[in-house]
């Protein structure tokens, strides 16, 4: 029965399910999105939900993942019934939660706080893809709400995400330096150029959307850390801190991530980290990069800053800050004729 609860929230996810309902011994099938439904949905702009979405005077119907471990019974869905008036938050996904909680049911427990984006607590599993609750807009079409699937549900939408935590601990996210004697001692700068290779890294909120949606990380994430499979968020946050020019030590991490055991090459490139990230970051594109990187395709640039003492004697040195002067790329002419020489 433990089980069940700790595996529904995939299972629930991407098949019919027949659940048990708490007010009622009556049976009932909960059907959800299968995957390529999904698929279509989110590559159609026309089914894009946004903050302008407009809401009728109809109740909005809403099914919620329920377990809580202390009542020792098996997980159900339940059903709530919410009329668009009484959003006056606005017409989110959390605003829907926080009015259940507040108003119809104390004991419904989720994870919340910024409400902007920018934390990542509030992600789950909205009507088949996981997303932020924050972000997510509402229409008049039923609302299904699961746990972030393959994850150990603690209650309700909450899950346990130790594991992850401990993944991304471990691909070590801060700068590393050969002679660390330098920290405090210098200035590590970066030229706007080296800056600009990690946008769409650094964003990264570590809402784990993206690896509770690969079935790489279902199959091989919940093992031990020498047998894991990282996911794509701690890849993505891998190859950010390879890319930092400011970092010395990228053959070790290249190294560390071609272990057997949590090799980057168990991603099958199934790209459903890209289709969900709330954010809009490409881990799929991070961990190609990284496969490049590792087997040798691809090389690391140089710096183009070098760093600086901080002791005065040194500060005005002109040579220090010199960026070095790199040709201009050749412009493609599409009119030019090709002739053999």
């Amino acid at each position: 029965m433990l089980k069940a609860a700790m595996r529904y929230g995939l299972r629930g996810s991407l098949q019919a399910r027949y659940v048990q309902k708490k007010d009622k011994g009556k049976s009932q099938k909960q059907s959800s999105w299968s995957g390529f439904d999904r698929f279509v949905d989110m590559l159609d702009p026309k089914k894009k939900k946004t903050h302008q979405t407009e809401l009728s005077s109809n109740p909005i119907y809403v099914s919620i993942f329920r377990y809580d471990p202390e009542d020792c019974e098996e997980p159900y869905i339940q059903q709530y019934e919410v009329e668009p008036a009484d959003l006056r938050k606005g017409p989110l996904v959390l605003d829907v939660l926080l009015y259940i909680k507040d108003e119809i049911d104390p004991t419904l427990s989720f994870r919340r706080s910024c409400r902007e984006g920018i934390c990542g607590s509030c992600a789950m599993n909205i009507n088949g893809v996981n997303g932020l609750a924050c972000t997510t807009a509402v229409t008049n079409e039923p609302l299904k709400v699961l746990p972030l699937p393959h994850q150990y549900v603690v209650k309700d939408l909450v899950v346990d995400l130790a594991q992850f935590y401990k993944q991304y601990e471990n691909i070590e996210p801060y700068l590393m330096r050969l002679c660390e004697d330098d920290i405090g001692k210098r200035q590590f700068l970066q030229s706007i150029r080296d800056r600009a290779k990690l946008d769409g890294l650094m964003e990264c909120i570590l809402c784990a959307c993206c690896s509770t949606s690969c079935p790489s990380y279902w199959w091989h994430g919940n093992k031990n850390l020498k047998e894991a499979f990282y996911g794509p968020a701690a890849l993505l946050q891998a190859y950010r801190w390879v890319m930092d020019s400011r970092d010395e030590k990228v053959e070790e991490r290249l190294d560390k991530l071609n272990e057997a055991s949590a090799t980057v090459f168990k991603c099958h490139t199934i790209l459903n980290c890209t289709r969900c990230c709330p954010k809009g970051l490409n881990p799929g594109y991070a961990i190609s990069q990284l496969k490049l990187l590792i087997s040798g395709r691809a090389e690391k640039e140089d710096p183009d800053m070098k760093n600086i003492p901080l002791n005065d004697d040194q500060k005005n040195d002109k040579d220090m800050f010199k960026v070095p002067q790199k040709k201009p790329a050749k412009k493609f002419d599409p009119t030019r004729k090709f002739t053999k020489k």
